[in-house]
């Protein structure tokens, strides 16, 4: 494993260096090496628990919209078209972009925990918010705020477990914790069963009480972030120099308090500045001076999964319904094996981004995504599917899809330095969502088309998206595994440590 370079804090005023200490042994200095020699304990995994409950809220989100939409169009007082459908589902997205900007934007300059904080609490109001909506404007104000609120979550928490993750399991756990959007899935498919089943629950009510329960679930939320810290390399580079060194040192007592022994690890010395905010021209300057070829490969990755998911999974429901005459309560029973391939996939792959490697783990995964999606779209053109078959195809596609999906977060997330690491991963978030963003809507016309040939060709420009993006990892991919944030990519405001004296 690579020796991270670390931070010796200076004064705040970027004009003139007050460095606290020249020392590597510092303890500021010594923060992301510390982070990084823990051994894995219950701290870790609340990080896990507590962090990636978000993509099991967006999964729950996602799902829910995906599973309800027959409901919504049967609804007596909605009343929805399928285009209606997509272009709330398009709002949901549209609203995810402008959380993750704003908010990732907040979370570089206020800091990750407290950010934490707004992002959940808009969207408990806003999920809650849903269930009461009596038209479609009303409808697709509170989807939009919804994707708001989970869209300022993402960059928040990426930069953090980023942060307080070891490097040596970084790609494992970015992955794992980015596929427990499929738990949510599988929850939210579990309780539309019961919710959009008319002889248990009136089919007016039954939606509104599914979107309820995700802001339910978010105020356990709440409860398990109140244990979790600020980023210590987040307060070290903020000029929180002490309060830093407080954090790291009540992490090492709790790892050592569960019995673990914490080994001794040498610290490389670099020298940053510390500040409250970084300019956007210095943030653009990265983006497109000093890393031009990450910021495309990222876009490209980001874009990629982006529209191969909104594509198929906010219309599989509608696929079912009117293709394959599904009755709309009994798509939920569809979702389950669907979202198991997904959870499945980082789960299963997750350890080889770390072992074998981000560059050939992120070529296989996105060339066998696009390579299935190609022959399922073809076995369905020809009318060789039943919802079985075409359910556990997706399921096969997504084992590796979802892997790819996760992999373009985690790469967007530790290729830029960071000072601009929440911003950097709401940027890529962005772009990429709001090329998405459109796939719901064309495929929700495609579908309503009724023309398997059509669908088809919606398939195979996700597809065609995806081996792109396996191409281009071939000549740009990075290859970040097991090497500290710091060395993958150096802070922006560092500079080269003084010689010692006589050398």
């Amino acid at each position: 494993m690579n020796t991270p370079c670390n931070a010796v804090i200076c004064g705040p005023d970027s004009r003139e260096e007050t460095p606290i200490s020249s020392s590597p042994a510092h303890p500021a200095a010594a923060i992301p090496a510390r982070l990084d020699r823990l051994p894995w304990s219950r701290f870790h995994w609340l990080v896990v628990v507590a962090l990636g409950i978000t993509w099991i809220l967006d999964g729950l989100e996602v799902t829910l919209a995906g599973s309800v939409a027959g409901a919504l169009r049967e609804s007596p007082v909605l009343q929805f078209s399928a285009s209606d459908v997509g272009f709330a589902n398009s709002a949901y997205l549209v609203g995810a972009v402008t959380g993750a900007l704003f908010f990732g934007w907040l979370t570089d300059r206020w800091g990750r925990k407290r950010l934490f904080s707004i992002t959940l609490g808009l969207y408990l109001l806003a999920t809650a918010g849903t269930a009461f909506a009596w038209d479609l404007p009303s409808f697709v104000i509170m989807r939009f705020l919804t994707g708001a609120g989970i869209g300022g979550e993402y960059s928040a928490i990426n930069s953090a477990i980023q942060e307080l993750i070891p490097a040596r399991r970084r790609g494992w756990t970015d992955l794992v914790i980015n596929g427990s959007f499929w738990i949510g899935a599988a929850l939210a498919s579990g309780a539309s069963i019961l919710l959009l089943d008319p002889r248990i629950v009136d089919p007016e009510y039954g939606w509104r009480i599914a979107f309820f329960g995700g802001a339910a679930i978010g105020l356990v939320i709440l409860w398990l972030r109140r244990f979790l810290p600020e980023s210590p390399r987040w307060l070290a580079t903020h000029g929180h120099a002490e309060e830093a060194e407080r954090v790291i040192e009540g992490i090492e007592h709790r790892v050592e308090a569960q019995g673990h022994h914490i080994p001794d690890t040498p610290p490389v010395e670099a020298h940053v500045h510390a500040r409250k905010s970084t300019p956007m021209a210095e943030v653009f300057r990265a983006l497109f001076k000093t890393y031009p070829q990450r910021t495309f490969y990222c876009l490209v990755l980001m874009a990629a999964q982006a529209f191969f998911y909104n594509a198929i999974f906010f219309t599989y429901a509608m696929m079912l319904t009117d293709f394959y005459s599904v009755p709309s309560g009994r798509v939920g029973y569809y979702i389950l094996p669907f979202a198991a391939g997904n959870v499945l996939g980082p789960l299963l792959l997750g350890r080889l981004f770390d072992s074998w490697g981000r560059r050939p783990m992120i070529i296989l995964t996105y060339s066998a995504s696009g390579i299935l999606l190609a022959a399922t779209g073809l076995a369905f053109e020809a009318g060789h599917l039943t919802p079985t078959t075409q359910t556990l195809c997706w399921s096969v596609t997504f084992f590796f899809a979802s892997a790819a999906a996760s992999a373009a977060y985690l790469t967007a997330a530790e290729n830029f330095p960071l000072e601009m690491r929440a911003l950097a991963i709401a940027i890529f978030y962005a772009l990429g969502t709001l090329l998405g963003a459109v796939a719901p809507w064309v495929f929700s016309l495609l579908i309503e088309s009724g023309s398997r040939g059509q669908v088809l060709l919606g398939y195979l420009f996700g597809a065609a998206l995806m081996l792109v993006a396996a191409l281009v990892t071939i000549f740009f991919g990075v290859a970040a595994e097991r090497r500290p944030l710091e060395e993958v990519a150096r802070p922006l405001s560092w500079k080269a440590p003084p010689l010692e004296p006589g050398r």
